[in-house]
């Protein structure tokens, strides 16, 4: 969500990125689109209404993860901008401390480290296909954030 130069954020409870600043989502469900997904958890996660023609895609990232036993899973992440909603961001379950942050002021050293790297660069105008490998837990970055710059997305 974003307004005024600014963004929401929220420290997320629950699974990959816990205990860090993060924006809300979560994952596809049987037969859903990714915009459906995003209004479904943007309910959820924050309290607000949104249509999923109110969102703006801006980047594609796989995320590479590596488990502590070595074994690796691949999380493929839409993540699209929202200028338009009902209702005010809440703390839930999911998602506390709900907070507006200005793009030039992130809490980057308190988010999950390939954000600190692709986030700036979609709130600046961007459109990136990117590639994070993460070591055990997302606590360490593999290698750089690799990305390329797109004017769209293919279907």
């Amino acid at each position: 969500m974003v307004k005024d130069n600014q963004v929401l954020l929220a420290i997320k409870v629950k699974k990959i990125g816990q205990g860090c600043w993060n924006g809300y989502g979560g994952g596809i469900e049987d037969k859903e689109t990714p915009e459906q997904c995003i209004a479904r958890e943007l309910s959820q996660e924050a309290r607000i209404e949104t249509m999923p023609e109110d969102f703006c895609k801006v980047a594609i990232i796989s995320f590479h993860n590596t488990k502590a036993d070595g074994t690796k899973f691949t999380c493929k992440v839409h993540v699209y901008l929202l200028y338009r909603w009902e209702g005010q961001a809440q703390e839930t379950e999911e998602m506390k401390t709900p907070t507006w942050f200005y793009k030039d002021r992130l809490p980057l050293e308190d988010m999950m480290p390939a954000d600190r790297e692709w986030l700036p660069l979609i709130l600046n105008g961007c459109k990136i296909i990117a590639e994070v490998s993460y070591g055990p837990f997302q606590k360490t970055l593999l290698q750089k954030v690799s990305y390329q710059e797109v004017d769209s997305f293919a279907q």
